[in-house]
């Protein structure tokens, strides 16, 4: 079994016994104890773990030790890593903290001067599975026209939401009563010639980690079942403001893990016999199957990129602190992102326009320019592409037969450029950092030993309880020195292209879209949607949508639905 240093790095038996003595815990003996094992570096073990869980500030029973035990010691090799590296005191941590009294102003509210790229001319399909994959774009164009009303929009949701959602499992609660009346109020608006921009009537869902006065906000957890509160998540209430219709608070995976939560497994639309990966499980689910025109979903290590590339719909996860988070489940505070899910890049982007900026609430949260339209010019775009083999010979890498998206861009003048990702560090374990702040977030229900239907997340909240305050700000001072490494590559590219870059741009903070690029059939086998990511430059998400956008209407997609009707009828998942 591997040494679990609890204080620091290993000292000697005279300064641990200053330190506890300085502090007055404990008795002499139990001082002398301690000190003994800090000087001894003790084996990893349920019986260590009893000893130290003093520590901690928690009591644990055997089972719960031995589970422990086994997560410190796996994390332990990793930590040593760390532990190792000589970090000069110009290195500091990746965080920057406000207090109250010299909080950043929020500044001017932005403009939301976003616009379609082109005038909408689809007319309103007679059939109505059509008309449940129409884009925003779309649907705010029969708007205007006087071809559908919101009413009528929002009812077509809700009834879409009832029907295929024995099948999904992607709705925690309609909001039906609010639905109808943001709805009515919209085409009385738009009668009048009151438009508030181009999701005015347009019904969306919310990942159920996002709060709305006078509904439940569960955070996909048991525990939070019947929680309400009393105040809108900035993002929905800007919103409102735009005049959007929610129609429905969508799954999460429990405490945003994974798409497991108390309602059961949110599923894939192309293939209701999995998962639709998580934890913006619902968020992704509902828009692929076409029961919501766009959604939120939220992202601190994936949650939005991969559920979009497992059913097939675009995915924007913007710069970090682009978006407040006021009033949204807190995962981790210096990781956590909130983002669209749409079935188009513009839509995306019409969607952050309107959340994007400060609020005076969000410490994080940054006002910066953001245009839409966004005019990209390709030729001499710098696109980054990483071989999907990390042994790729670089004598004869094509980085146009790595990716479709690149040999298009290519072909319309810009510059592929191989690139690798900083290896220099364990990028996994400085997503420690997520676990240390998750288990403080909810420290509570560890304390209370309530941990049913919470996925994996017991046993990483206890483990993590027993990573020292150094520990953490080590983690920190290394994910600055991993920052520093991503920002000399992103010198050398505009953007670049991976999908397997989800730690990276996490713990960096870049903006990342997932773009679907068609559907793959594998013999008997249902159809698979197939995707891209495209990572950009730090707060140049209207670049990134940019090029985005272009590269989605190059590949002229023909429309593509999920089978839904057909698996409907053969329901036999739980």
């Amino acid at each position: 079994m591997g040494t679990f240093h609890w204080i620091g790095p290993r000292m000697e038996r005279r300064q641990a016994l200053k330190i506890l003595t300085g502090l007055g815990i404990g008795t002499v003996a139990f001082q002398r104890s301690v000190a003994a094992m800090v000087e001894s570096g003790a084996e990893i073990n349920a019986a260590s773990i009893a000893q130290a869980e003093w520590v901690a500030g928690i009591e644990l029973d055997e089972e719960q030790r031995e589970q422990v035990a086994e997560a410190v010691v796996a994390n332990k090799a990793e930590r040593d890593f760390l532990r190792q590296l000589e970090l000069g005191p110009e290195v500091a941590p990746a965080f920057t903290f406000h207090v109250a009294d010299t909080q950043l102003s929020a500044g001017e509210i932005p403009s939301r001067t976003a616009r379609p790229r082109h005038a909408a001319t689809l007319a309103r399909p007679d059939d109505d599975q059509a008309l449940a994959f129409c884009s925003v774009v779309e649907l705010g164009g029969m708007l205007r026209r006087g071809e559908v009303t919101s009413l009528e929009l929002t009812e077509f949701a809700l009834e879409r939401l009832r029907k295929y959602d024995p099948l999904l499992h992607c709705v925690v609660t309609l909001c039906e009563d609010l639905a109808l009346e943001q709805a009515i109020r919209a085409d009385e608006e738009l009668a009048a010639g009151k438009d508030r921009g181009p999701l005015h009537g347009i019904p969306w869902g919310a990942k159920d980690l996002i709060s709305v006065p006078g509904y439940p906000t569960t955070w996909g957890a048991p525990q939070y079942q019947v929680q309400q509160f009393e105040t809108w998540a900035t993002v929905a209430e800007r919103l409102d403001e735009a005049g959007a219709v929610l129609v429905a608070k969508l799954s999460l995976g429990a405490l945003a893990m994974g798409d497991q939560w108390f309602g059961g497994m949110t599923r894939c639309p192309w293939d209701a016999t999995i998962g639709s990966s998580g934890s913006s499980a619902g968020s992704a689910s509902a828009v692929a199957a076409g029961l919501v025109p766009f959604a939120l979903g939220s992202e601190t290590l994936g949650s939005i990129v991969s559920p979009s590339r497992r059913c097939g719909v675009v995915g924007f996860r913007p710069t970090f602190g682009r978006v407040s988070r006021a009033g949204c489940m807190p995962l981790s505070w210096t990781m956590d992102k909130i983002g669209p899910i749409t079935r188009s890049v513009e839509d995306a982007a019409l969607v952050f326009d309107a959340i994007h900026g400060a609020d005076g609430i969000d410490r994080a949260a940054l006002d910066r320019p953001f245009q839409w339209p966004s005019d990209v010019p390709l030729k001499g775009l710098r696109v980054g592409v990483i071989a999907a083999r990390r042994d790729a010979d670089p004598e004869t890498f094509d980085p146009a037969a790595e990716s479709r998206i690149a040999k298009l861009l290519a072909d319309r003048g810009a510059e592929l450029v191989r690139i690798e990702l900083p290896r220099e560090f364990p990028v996994w374990a400085l997503t420690h950092v997520l676990e240390v702040e998750s288990a403080a977030m909810f420290q509570g229900l560890i304390d209370k030993n309530d941990t049913e239907g919470l996925n994996a997340w017991p046993n990483i909240f206890r483990a993590a309880r027993f990573t020292s305050a150094v520990e953490y700000v080590q983690l920190m001072r290394v994910r600055s020195l991993l920052m520093d490494q991503m920002a000399e590559l992103m010198r050398g590219v505009d953007l670049y292209i991976s999908q397997t870059d989800v730690g990276y741009s996490n713990l960096c903070g870049y903006p990342s879209i997932v773009i679907p690029t068609g559907v793959r059939q594998r013999g008997d086998r249902r159809p698979t949607p197939t995707t891209e990511t495209l990572t950009g430059q730090l707060f140049e998400d209207d670049r990134l949508l940019g090029v985005a956008a272009i590269a989605q209407q190059a590949l002229g997609l023909e429309e593509y639905w999920p089978p839904l009707d057909e698996q409907l009828e053969g329901l036999d998942t739980p």
